[in-house]
Parts: structure tokens; sequence; C-alpha cells
């Protein structure tokens, strides 16, 4: 698979913001410093998402188009949540403007639910998942910070955090920092994923 083509789109800190839907979306979100931004930078293959040393510094969604050739969407980055140093009026403007997000009629495709490889859901993750059932939202869980664990203890890792009941559209991913065999495997799940989501919403609109 070639390598994807992207820019920023637009940046959104409030719902007036949110651009009117044009493309699939697929919308990236997890705990903060779960590695979001070094996993979308890894992953578009620039740095385009701004990392920072403290977690929960992205307070605005960030639209990226991507052209992947055949397939073309907009990778949506959503503000990390769970960070306890904000203080409750932020984090509530932060939940607003998501819940503004989802609220309205896109085209989202389905999420990709960023997990720390070492911990596995957590109790904010499990709070995730059900607001995301709640909005019959798909996901597709990829695990970060793979490289925190040793080679030898991977296995053993992934399958106890299956045993939890993990619902993924495929098997989730695990990524180790910004290890290219690990995008390009993530890279051509998304796409798989993208194209199942499109031909089953296809498929109930005939």
């Amino acid at each position: 698979m070639a390598a994807w083509k992207s820019e920023l789109f637009c940046t959104a800190f409030n719902k007036g913001q949110l651009p009117a839907p044009a493309l699939p979306e697929i919308v990236f979100l997890g705990r903060s410093n779960v590695g979001k931004s070094t996993l979308v930078n890894a992953l578009l293959g620039r740095r385009i998402a701004k990392v920072s040393s403290k977690p929960g510094k992205t307070r605005s969604i960030n639209f990226y188009g991507v052209d992947a050739g055949a397939d073309k969407f907009f990778l949506v980055d959503l503000p990390g949540y769970g960070y306890a140093a904000c203080g409750v009026q932020e984090r509530r403007s932060w939940w607003r403007l998501i819940e503004d997000y989802f609220g309205q009629k896109r085209k989202i495709s389905y999420a990709v639910h960023l997990v720390d490889f070492r911990h596995g859901p957590l109790a904010k993750d499990r709070e995730l998942t059900e607001w995301l059932d709640e909005r019959e939202v798909p996901r597709l869980v990829v695990f970060t910070k793979g490289d925190k664990i040793s080679p030898g203890k991977r296995r053993a890792q992934y399958n106890a955090l299956l045993r939890t009941g993990i619902d993924s559209l495929l098997p989730p991913f695990v990524t180790c920092g910004v290890n290219d065999a690990d995008m390009q495997k993530l890279r051509e799940g998304i796409i798989e994923a993208l194209r199942e989501m499109i031909r089953l919403d296809e498929a109930e609109a005939e």
C-alpha cells in the first residue's frame, strides 16, 4: 500500500467551526497520555499533530484530509479524555464539543479507540465504550506503547487483554512506538475496516 498523502483540513474549537460533512470520517480517540498524537504522526508519516510532554493539551477537534489512493477520508483527532489535572469546567467544555460533533449528522464510519497496551481498558476506556455503543458507533481497537512490554511477553499480554471481552471491528492492533511495520499493518487495517463499513452502509441504503 502506497504511503498516504495528508494535510490539516481544519481545526474546530467550537460547534460553529465544525466543517460540513464531505468525506467518510474515521475518529481517533483515547485517554490523555495514550500516545494519540504520536501515533497519528507516525500513521500519516509526518509531524502534523502537535505532540506535547504534558497530557491533555489537545483542546480542539482536528480534521486531517487523507488521500490513500482509491480511498479518501477525514482522520478526525478528538481531544484526549480523563486527564484529572485539568479543571472541571475545562473538561466539560471539551466533552461538550465532542457531544456536538457526534450529535451532528456526519459521515462517521467508525472510531479508532486507542488503549495503552500495558494496562488494557481502564474505567475511562470502558465508559467510552459504553458511550460509543449508545451512539451505535463501531470501533477498531488499537493498542499503543507495545514497546513498553518486552517482546517475549507481548503475546501473553495480548491474549490476556482479549479475554477481557474487547469488541473491535478487526483483531486489535499492537503498535510499538513509531515502528514502520506496525504503521503499515495499521494503515491496511484502517482501509479494510473503512471499505467494509462503506459496503455495509451502501447495502442498508438499497
